[in-house]
Parts: structure tokens; sequence; C-alpha cells
């Protein structure tokens, strides 16, 4: 039981700020960033394989998971807040350096912290994150339309991204083995959805995400520039995104890692012993890297 997760909530900007923990604090840090709709409890695989080696820390942002919900009229529901708030968070924690790993809306949470503290990452880990306006596939015509304008498409949009069938297809996409995919996943995450006021704060976060659109080249040009340490995972029959993603990445970072698993959007669902082998692996030879 040395390594077992511990489960903590902090105040950070006024908020409780719940978060999953485990493993030696003395180790490398992976500071995993979950996304829609889950919660730190998607890396649950992660810390079952890797909190042996490595300090995992994983909160939940506020509106999701066990953090605080406020409500959206006194809340700022957008990537930039969220991303004060998680280096608000890290600085209380005591974290000067980590891996980032960025899954979904972690991927816009990530760069921006990357960005405005640059000497904290030591490496990135994206899975199933977008930071290239061809990484958003045909779905997001929806999107695009509530962005442009969101009173004529808010049920729309709610449709297209909060129902059952949404939910359930990001995580099982188009893997036409269902059987492996335990239905508690999504069916726990549309029960979430379906809480009182999630329906506006959902709204609210995905109307900002238009600004990470207009953020993907300057992410971008900073990919190209500090070339980073990149791991880059996905699913192979990830719905959400388009699959020319992951090549993208290595344009920007030529010596970028990428694999493609035997997962969807959420791959840590059925290919958690690959993923967390990559990571072992990748986390090595960053420790060896920064050694010579």
């Amino acid at each position: 039981m040395e390594n077992s997760t511990a489960y903590r909530t902090t105040q950070i900007d006024g908020l409780n700020i719940f978060y999953r923990e485990a493993g030696p604090k003395d180790a490398p840090t992976l500071l995993l960033l979950h996304g829609l709709p889950s919660s730190s409890r998607m890396f649950e695989p992660l810390f079952a394989r890797l909190s042996d080696r490595y300090h995992l820390v994983a909160p939940d942002y506020p509106g999701f998971g066990h953090s605080d919900w406020p409500d959206p009229k006194k809340f700022a529901y957008t990537f930039d807040h969220y991303a004060e708030i998680v280096n608000h968070f890290t600085e209380a924690l005591g974290l000067p350096r980590y891996t980032l790993y960025m899954q979904d809306y972690g991927g816009p949470v990530g760069f921006r912290m990357a960005l405005a503290h640059p000497e904290r990452i030591e490496a990135l880990i994206v899975q199933d994150a977008v930071a290239h306006n061809t990484g958003l596939g045909a779905n997001w015509n929806t999107r695009r339309a509530f962005w442009a304008d969101r009173a004529a498409n808010e049920s729309a949009l709610r449709a297209n991204l909060l129902s059952l069938a949404a939910t359930r297809a990001r995580h099982v996409g188009n893997d036409a083995n269902v059987e492996r995919h335990d239905p508690d996943l999504y069916t726990d995450e549309f029960y979430f959805l379906n809480q009182p006021g999630q329906g506006d704060i959902q709204s609210d976060l995905f109307y900002d995400y238009r600004t990470n659109v207009e953020n993907y080249p300057k992410w971008q040009a900073w990919l190209r520039e500090k070339q980073p340490r990149l791991l880059v995972i996905w699913g192979k029959y990830e719905l959400s995104f388009d699959p020319s993603e992951p090549e993208g990445y290595r344009r920007d970072v030529p010596s970028a890692e990428v694999h493609i698993v035997d997962g969807s959007h959420f791959a840590l669902d059925t290919a958690a012993d690959e993923i967390a082998a990559r990571v072992r692996n990748f986390m090595g030879a960053s420790r060896r890297s920064a050694a010579q």
C-alpha cells in the first residue's frame, strides 16, 4: 500500500479543488490533465501502473468531478481561467517541475500553462488532444456554428456534445469490439452531465473553446521553437478528432514519439498497459537525456 492513491482536496482561489495523488513525492512528477466529460478518475489505470516509480498528481477542474461547481453567473468557465487555477494548484502543492500529460481539454489547459511557465515543463505527453485546426473533424461543424451564433445553435450543440450517444462515442469510437468497453464509464459521465447546472457549465466552457482554435498557431510556434521532449499517444478508434493530428505534432517536433494505440478517444479504457509502458520508456529517456 506504499504507493496507494490518496484522494485530497485543497483550496485554490477560493475553490475546493479535488485531486488524486500517488507515488514517491521525490520522484519525477506527472501532472495529469483530464478531458470532457471526465475527471481525474480517467487516470486511475495509470495510477495503478506507474505510481511505483513516479509521482502522479491529477486534479479535477472546477465544474468537474469532485471539485467545486461554481455558478456560471459568478465564475468564468474559460480555458484561461482553468490554466490559471491549475498553475496556482501546482504552486500550492510545491511542484516546481513536471511532465504534463494532456488529454482532450487537458491540451488547451496544459499548453496555456506551458507558455506561461516554460521553465516548469520537463516534457509533454499528448493523448488525443488537438493543437492544429486540421485536427478538428467533421463533427465540429455543429460546434463551429455554435461559436459563430451561440443563441441559434445552443440546443444543437448540447445534443452534439452532451448527449448519451456523444458520451458513448467518446469511449467506444468506431471500435467494432464493443464488448470490451465498460458501459459504466460513459453512463457515469452521462449521469454527471445531467446534474443540475452542468448543461450551463459545459456550454459556457465549450463556447470558450473557440479561443483554443485562435491560439493553435501560438502553440505550434512554441513547439517549433522549444522542441520539447514530446510523446503523442492516439487511439486508432478516435472519432472526436481527425486522424491526421498526430502527424501535425511530428511536423512541429520532428523528434516526437508518436504511437497509435488500440483504443478510442479515452484510450486508457482499453490500452492502459501499452500506454503505461510507453510512458515509462519515455519518462526514463527524458531523465537520461536531462542527466547528459
